[in-house]
């Protein structure tokens, strides 16, 4: 004889089926979830991983490596790239954000807002604040 609907064992076995099919699709809405957070962005992918930020450094303080930008205003564009080869960093940094570099080869730097930013070039502060937007010079190994 077959099993009637309402036999319990069959209901505890649709039961059992219907949890390991909310507990699959749910592992799979986590991982694809987990999946996309670890994904960078298109700013994230554009900082390097020199890159991070401080609450208020000081020139003393911070190892300013061969190139240390850090935003003092509200924001700036910043991108350093090696002449004629590869974009080190194309990115929009805020407040008390900055870069730094110790590459050993020489780079091109251009700065969105020149009066917005601190630089720093092997350890010594450069003046920007007078310069035009888009301000661009490079730094040599």
């Amino acid at each position: 004889m077959g099993r009637h609907r309402n036999d319990p064992r069959g209901i505890a076995q649709m039961v059992a089926i219907g949890g390991v099919i909310v507990l699959f699709v749910t592992l799979v809405v986590l991982g694809g979830y987990f999946l996309y957070r670890s994904l960078p962005s298109d700013d994230e992918a554009a900082v390097p991983e020199s890159a991070g930020t401080t609450a208020a450094p000081q020139a003393d303080d911070v190892e300013t490596g061969v190139l240390y930008v850090r935003v003092v205003g509200d924001s700036s564009d910043v991108v350093v790239r090696v002449p004629g080869g590869d974009v080190l960093a194309d990115t929009t940094l805020k407040t008390d954000e900055y870069l730094s570099f110790d590459e050993e080869q020489p780079m091109d730097v251009t700065i969105g807002q020149p009066g917005e930013v601190e630089v720093y070039v092997h350890g010594e502060l450069r003046d920007l604040a007078g310069e035009d937007p888009g301000y661009s010079f490079s730094v040599q190994p």
